[in-house]
């Protein structure tokens, strides 16, 4: 099943500011949230289908890259991108919600803990600290670019404890209850105003929300829950990549502390120059060096593409920086059909050092009229207006 638009989703239009997404996101979230529509299957998707919206939308790098190519932007057609597509499960929705709802970020602050009934709303538990993003460089060839590929890449960062299995604890007996919260793992305050009493919560500080302490830590990762360690991750390359694009995969990051959620990881995507061909967006553009022989009789020649090399033929009569055009010999675009095509700009060789017989003949050449500039004789553009016309103003 095809993706909502994420701007359709919140009912806002692309020229939205960072405020007016948050303030959309807001009405979205609150309409749809569980506690409002228990039991409600179709709500609880629309609640999950928001907080990918705006985790996209609210990231100025995630959305430039969303406008630029829409989902497979996001995604890479590989299960990863700015929001991976059920990456982010409902402990992290509600984790960013002090962030958009006035809270202290980091805090816990939870408006429908206070809106839905204090007490009874609901407790959103986090385990541990979240692992921090990784960024890695990922070089391309441009046969790569133009068919995609699956890389398995060896990534050194912190991998969950082995012995404790990232809990932190020395055994199951190391882990207790939280004395400072008492094990709910959040932090409750009454404050009195104007309008009566109101409620607030915060994540517990001593357990960061988990509810638990630990009495006794683990001996080989000091109670962090995460060692220093290597991982093989195999990591699919959408066709049409451009050189600079991030790309992200979401919790192949470094691993929490203490089960905390891992961070995600974040792929530069890097293209290696090609010897003979240049990019230019999706098209290709390659230089032909022939003759002035070759210009003027025409001739057949060989050039490079991407599957390899092309017989082209060049008409009787070619004038130095004529452009042919080899229709869907480009490069794809990540979200979009067909191809971009490759350019061939003709360049015409002039020796530099001939011999007596060679000046001989061209001196014989130099009184034909047909070797004569004709006036008012058609001539090629210059090189930009010849570009203008291939690309556009």
């Amino acid at each position: 099943m095809a993706k909502r638009d994420y701007y359709e989703i919140l009912d806002v239009p692309k020229t939205a500011t960072a405020e007016e997404i948050k303030k959309a996101y807001r009405k979205v979230a609150l309409k749809y949230h569980p506690d409002r529509n228990q039991g409600d299957k179709a709500a609880e998707e629309k609640f999950k289908e928001a907080a990918e919206a705006y985790e996209v939308l609210s990231d100025s790098q995630k959305k430039a890259q969303y406008d630029q190519f829409g989902h497979a932007g996001m995604n890479g057609g590989g299960g990863y991108g700015g929001y991976s597509g059920g990456g982010m499960n409902m402990e992290d929705i509600f984790r960013n919600f002090g962030d958009v709802f006035g809270g202290g970020g980091g805090g816990g602050f939870d408006p429908f803990e206070t809106f839905f009934g204090g007490g009874g709303g609901r407790q959103t538990r986090t385990r541990g600290k979240r692992g921090s993003n990784l960024r890695i460089k990922v070089k391309l060839t441009l046969k790569e670019v133009a068919e995609g590929v699956r890389k398995t890449i060896k990534v050194k960062k912190q991998v969950e404890c082995g012995t404790c299995h990232g809990s932190g604890a020395k055994d199951a007996s190391s882990v207790g209850k939280c004395a400072t919260c008492g094990g709910s793992g959040v932090m409750r305050k009454v404050t009195n105003t104007i309008l009566g009493q109101m409620q607030t919560t915060a994540t517990c500080y001593a357990c960061n929300g988990s509810g638990q302490q630990i009495t006794k830590k683990c001996t080989s990762c000091s109670g962090l829950g995460v060692v220093y360690g290597e991982e093989n991750l195999s990591i699919e390359i959408p066709a049409g990549v451009q050189d600079g694009m991030q790309l992200s995969m979401s919790g192949r990051g470094n691993a929490g502390e203490q089960g905390g959620p891992a961070g995600d990881l974040i792929i530069l995507v890097e293209v290696e120059q090609h010897p003979e061909l240049e990019i230019d967006g999706q098209n290709l553009i390659y230089n032909l060096h022939i003759s002035f022989i070759d210009a003027v009789l025409g001739s057949s020649v060989e050039v490079p593409t991407i599957e390899g090399k092309a017989k082209f033929k060049i008409p009787p009569g070619t004038q130095a920086g004529k452009i042919f055009r080899l229709n869907g010999k480009g490069l794809p675009a990540v979200n979009a059909y067909g191809k971009g095509d490759q350019l061939i700009l003709v360049n015409v060789y002039t020796p530099t050092e001939i011999s007596a017989e060679e000046k001989k003949l061209l001196e014989k050449l130099r009184e034909s009229e047909n070797f004569k500039p004709k006036p008012g004789a058609k001539t090629e553009k210059g090189f930009f207006d010849r570009m203008r016309d291939f690309f556009g103003e």
